[in-house]
């Protein structure tokens, strides 16, 4: 497996809905469009909403992965 890169990381470990979307929303707009942020949460109500902002704000989801109790989202950014 190819590890995909990232350009930013932002770490929402320990914050419960709706902060991680929340900050989310936020951060996303200093990454440039179709640079990937990686985001870091331990909280599990993002495994449905930061697919959810991603589809309702034209950003993609590059991927989710689960690692030692976080999860671990690649979002690229939208124009």
């Amino acid at each position: 497996m190819t590890a995909v890169e990232f350009d930013a990381e932002m770490d929402t470990c320990g914050l419960f809905c709706p902060e991680p979307v929340m900050m989310l929303h936020n951060r996303i707009k200093d990454v440039a469009p179709g640079k990937i942020l990686r985001v870091i949460a331990t909280d599990p109500s993002t495994t449905r909403d930061i697919p959810r902002f991603c589809q309702f704000l034209g950003h993609e989801l590059v991927s989710h992965t689960e690692q030692d109790e976080r999860y671990i989202y690649l979002v690229r950014r939208g124009a």
